[in-house]
């Protein structure tokens, strides 16, 4: 479906020419003579984007702009203003206004600001997902197909007990999407209770998940209830399922198996009806080849993938999270910023993003605490990807990046021969698919030309 543009001009024959030129590429347009009709129409047609003169009779495009980005700040704007105008044109990029073209203009700079404006724009104006109710989904912003994929899944998958296994590189909201499950199912009103099993040694984890008995152990001077215990009727998530060691994940399948838990240093064991949610970043087949994570756990535990996509596979929703985190953040530092220039959009939009949602969210917030104007620059956005990129990856994220890097060279050395590649890698043709699998790496694009 093509793009729908408003163009807003009180200039009958510019209105009528610029509607012939975006028709002519394809848009969808929407015509209206006069600010104040205008108004009416971003809400009736769900525009992607609003092309308005600078200078109309009544509410001028400026007043127009100011209207549509307190309610839609991430519906981009685009000024046609009069030689002369250029200063008030510049000052308004400032405020938030996506670019200006100087009238008269050439149709391919048109086009060129229509393209650049619809790649870095939000959702259109009232776009809906089917959900009759999207509040159990709200925390995840988002227009990216893949992801609406993943909620479509997710929101089917919330209302039976079935075990989820979430997946996905760090950062990429993965205990969001784990409370949007609750938050879907008939257990809402139920605990969540999260905890992240990489993150406590092996020796508390255990009275952690399963609880203690007083006496149990040096130092158990009361009862301890287990997580288990406190999600019961509720839902429980075990985030870095993978980081798990194999003596603890023997007796989480018990559990899951029998429905009860007995808690360390006890004789008796407790029924406990928890739906479990699990989330990793590793790729669990890999570790279940090593030995390091039990197959039977593995099937227990993943009833139903949800795999989240990394933030460079949906780029789309990058201005709608950057224009999200504005928000947040313009209350936690009590200031007013309306918007990103352009030019350092197109650098957040371009970015890796090896850290993903949580990394964007980062350099954002560094953008609003080190800057003072009301949009932020591109110097600004600049130096908060430098000191971003700055910051030391995790060992999984290096070495997914090498194998990544690996791998794309020994395609392009061979041509896209996997059998050479793989003599080259020493590893069998079966593994090396595997890997490219993995990082979604096709030979066929490294494969040379006749």
């Amino acid at each position: 479906m093509s793009a729908r543009i408003l163009i807003v001009d009180d200039d009958a024959a510019l209105l009528k020419l610029l509607a012939m030129r975006l028709d002519k590429e394809g848009y969808s347009v929407v015509e209206a003579a006069s600010a104040e009709q205008a108004l009416p129409l971003v809400e009736a047609t769900c525009p992607a984007l609003v092309i308005t003169d600078m200078r109309m009779s009544g509410m001028d495009g400026l007043a127009l702009f100011e209207a549509i980005h307190r309610k839609y700040p991430s519906l981009p704007v685009i000024l046609l203003t009069a030689h002369g105008n250029i200063p008030d044109a510049v000052a308004a990029t400032r405020r938030g206004v996506f670019s200006y073209l100087t009238k008269p203009f050439e149709a391919r700079a048109l086009m060129s600001e229509v393209e650049r404006a619809l790649a870095m724009a939000g959702p259109p104006v009232g776009a809906r997902t089917d959900d009759a109710d999207g509040a159990w989904r709200a925390a995840l912003v988002t227009r990216s197909v893949a992801m609406e994929q993943v909620l479509q899944d997710a929101r089917m998958v919330a209302r039976n007990d079935a075990s989820v296994l979430i997946t996905g590189e760090s950062g990429t909201g993965k205990e969001l999407l784990a409370r949007a499950v609750r938050a879907a199912s008939p257990r809402a009103g139920a605990e969540f209770v999260a905890i992240n099993c990489g993150a406590i040694p092996e020796n508390l984890l255990e009275s952690e998940l399963f609880g203690h008995v007083k006496g149990a152990f040096s130092g158990a001077v009361r009862d301890h209830a287990g997580l288990f215990q406190l999600a019961n009727h509720g839902t429980l998530f075990l985030d870095e399922i993978g980081d798990m060691p194999l003596s603890l994940q023997v007796k989480l399948l018990r559990v899951l198996q029998e429905h009860e838990v007995r808690p360390v240093g006890s004789n008796r064991a407790q029924q406990i009806d928890v739906r479990l949610i699990c989330a990793t970043h590793r790729d669990l087949q890999e570790s279940i080849s090593r030995g390091e994570f039990r197959e039977d756990l593995y099937y227990r535990i993943n009833v139903v993938t949800l795999p989240l996509p990394a933030l460079r596979e949906r780029r789309e929703d990058i201005p709608l999270l950057v224009t999200h985190f504005l928000s947040l953040f313009g209350e936690r530092y009590k200031r007013s910023v309306r918007a990103v220039a352009p030019e350092g959009m197109q650098l957040l939009v371009q970015a890796n993003w090896p850290g993903n949602v949580r990394q964007l969210q980062n350099a954002v917030e560094k953008c609003m605490a080190l800057g003072a104007d009301e949009v932020i620059t591109e110097s600004q956005v600049r130096r908060a990807l430098n000191a971003t990129a700055d910051e030391l990856a995790t060992f999984d994220e290096a070495r997914r990046e090498f194998e990544r890097d690996y791998l794309t060279r020994l395609l392009k050395t061979t041509g896209g021969n996997v059998t050479q590649a793989a003599k080259l890698a020493k590893r069998n043709r079966s593994d090396f698919y595997t890997l490219l699998n993995r990082h979604e790496i096709d030979p066929a694009t490294f494969k040379q030309s006749d």
